[in-house]
């Protein structure tokens, strides 16, 4: 009897929130819509910029509209899928770089180097300065190692290759991320329209 009670109370609540939002107005709540689209979109375009995580600031941008808004089952599973694009596409870079210079002949330590360099220069010169920096290292850590400029070249070609593939993937992935918040809004009958 007591089961039976409980669960025909729990069917009342058609979508039960798992994180509780404050009571805002249509026009802050459109307010927040606005803001949240507006760095959902400058994070977007940060992917041009090496040194600003712009899938972070999506990701970030999603948590906040979710801890305002609330999380129920939908929204929570919708954030889940765009947390794990969020670290997918983070490490993008060191995979596609990393594995286009390894596959033309360049050797562990140079792509260590390299990586250290990207990021150290990112945030010393950004926006250019770490894709500078890495593609400096490469090339000469390989003309050292290899005595062979050509082949060093061919190896740092296939590097700016590789940083040109995982920006492009990140794009997309923050594209992904977006709409997905946008399907959020939509199936939480909250668009401002």
């Amino acid at each position: 009897m007591m089961l039976l009670l409980a669960l025909t109370g729990c069917a009342e609540i058609e979508n039960p929130a798992f994180v509780q939002s404050i009571e805002l107005s249509p026009a802050m709540l459109t307010i927040l819509q606005a803001v949240v689209a507006l760095l959902m979109v400058a994070g977007l375009f940060s992917l041009l910029l090496l040194v600003i995580p712009g899938l972070t600031i999506i990701w970030l941008s999603a948590l906040v509209y979710g801890l305002l808004t609330g999380f129920d089952l939908t929204s929570g599973i919708i954030f889940a899928i765009i947390t794990l694009l969020m670290v997918f596409g983070n490490i993008l870079d060191q995979l596609f770089m990393g594995a286009r210079a390894k596959k033309s002949g360049a050797s562990w330590a140079g792509v260590a180097l390299s990586t250290f360099a990207a990021f150290v220069f990112s945030l010393l010169l950004p926006p250019f300065g770490g894709i500078i920096a890495a593609m400096l290292v490469l090339f000469t850590f390989e003309v050292v190692r290899l005595k062979d400029w050509r082949r060093a070249g061919g190896t740092t070609k296939e590097m700016v290759l590789g940083c040109a593939s995982a920006f492009a993937a990140r794009f997309a992935i923050g594209l992904v991320m977006i709409a997905l918040w946008v399907v959020w809004v939509w199936k939480s009958g909250q668009l401002p329209f």
